[in-house]
Order: C-alpha cells, then structure tokens, then sequence
C-alpha cells in the first residue's frame, strides 16, 4: 500500500497542472465611431488554451476605470453556461454589457470569489483585468488601478500587431515584484479566430517568462487573437476550508489583442 501511494505520489508530482486563468474577454478591445457602442464582455475562469471551464461563482467586484474613476458594474453580470469542446457539462460564467459614452480608455476589471482546488490544495483568486480604447482618445491605460496585486502595460495594451513585444510590469500590494513568473496563454477557439491550436507538447501550452529587478517583463505574441498574462504570488492570508486554514494564489492578469498585418 506504501508503494502504491508513493508511486501515485510521484505521478501526480511528475504531472504538470494546467494553468488557471481569469478573463475577461470583451467583444473588442477598439471601438471606433462606427461600432456600435453597447460592449460585451465575457468573465470566465478557463485553462484559455486547452479550452478548458471551471465553475465561477459570483465575482466579489466587478467594475471599470475611465478618466481616473471607478465605477461598480457588479450588477451588470448575468450567469450564463458554457464549457470546452472535450468537456460534457457546462460550468458558470458571466456576461455584461457596457454602454460606452466617452472617448477615452475603459479598463475592466474583476475581483473574483476564491476557488478552491483541491488537486493543489489551495484557493485560487486572479485579479483580472483588459483595456479597452473608445473613440480614439488614448488616455489612462497605464494608471494602475490599486488592486492587491496587478499587471501595468508598459506597452499599450491594444492596436497590437501579431509579433508585436508586449511589456509589463507586476505589482504586489503597490510594489514592484523582482523577478516574477509570468505564466502566458493563448485564448484557443476565440471568435475572432475559430482555429485550434493543438500544442505537441505541454510546455507548449503555458509559456513561462520571467521578470527582471524590477518586476517587469516583455513576450512577443506568435499568433492573432487573445493573449493572457498571470503573475502569480502567495497571498499573506489564508482561507478555511474544512476547518483547515488554507494557501491562497493571488494572481495579477491582464489581456491583451493582437491581429494581423494585411
């Protein structure tokens, strides 16, 4: 029986865990004077490249800076029911739609419930964000938004060709994190790009960088169509579950859009 545990042991351990990661994913991230200006936005938890869905219950925030103020969306959400092509249930996410009705940029951004995962024996909470640009005033999308841990683009986050290097610095608690893992995915099957991408290999599924001193880090993207970054820390709080206090992973994301040249 020792043997056999042992064994499972190290097969779990040998097993790489798929990345989690938040999202929020609006129908655009540029909205000229012809678009239409009711935005939708899809708020998931996903493993983005495998397709994969987890069960999200109600975000604790939702919300969206412009011009320097937040505003509380939080009762735009409504439930909705999707799931990956190889999964046979459907799992809670959300939607909402924004009016836009000023140039300017719109960053979106959730506080999530915690979730629990019990194969990594901890909670998991990413504070997600995305940028969108309105009207052709480019203004306010580097302004961090004091979340407890963040992703400021030092590139701008939208207008992105394929190829393009994006930049980023991450924060924790307000302060530069040094030499941060930076987890990467692509949001496979988007609906800007129904294509699958079927990596050959699973260090293809998660790309890995890492920061310099000063928390900041840069990854050119391959291929057009949503891109998520996740810095991830141990937060210096735990949760209870069962009556055990628990580890919880912060995890400061942001999306971002590339397309390509024509």
């Amino acid at each position: 029986m020792k043997a056999a545990l042992l064994l499972l042991a190290l097969l779990l351990a040998a097993t790489p865990a798929p990345a989690h990661f938040g999202a929020v994913i609006p129908a655009d991230d540029i909205l000229t004077q012809d678009d239409e200006k009711v935005l939708n936005l899809q708020v998931k938890f996903i493993h983005p490249l495998e397709g994969h869905y987890m069960e999200m219950a109600r975000p604790r925030r939702f919300g969206v800076q412009h011009g320097g103020q937040q505003t509380d969306l939080l009762a735009s959400l409504q439930p909705a029911r999707g799931g990956g092509p190889e999964q046979e249930e459907t799992f809670t996410f959300w939607n909402a739609e924004f009016q836009v009705r000023r140039p300017g940029d719109y960053t979106f951004f959730v506080e999530p419930t915690p979730y629990w995962e019990p194969v990594e024996d901890k909670f998991i909470l990413h504070y997600t964000k995305v940028c969108v640009n309105a009207l052709g005033l480019e203004d306010g999308w580097d302004q961090p938004l004091g979340l407890e841990t963040e992703i400021i683009p030092l590139s701008r986050p939208y207008g992105l060709w394929t190829g393009n290097l994006f930049s980023g610095q991450v924060l924790l608690k307000g302060q530069p994190v040094p030499f941060a893992e930076v987890e990467v995915e692509y949001l496979n099957a988007s609906p800007d790009n129904p294509a699958t991408i079927h990596p050959p290999a699973d260090p293809y599924v998660t790309q890995v960088v890492k920061a310099d001193a000063n928390g900041v880090f840069h990854y050119a993207m391959p291929r057009a169509g949503w891109w998520g970054f996740a810095a991830l820390s141990e937060a210096d709080w735990t949760l209870k579950q069962e009556d055990q206090e628990k580890p919880v992973e912060i995890g400061a994301v942001i999306w971002v859009h590339t397309i390509d040249m024509h």
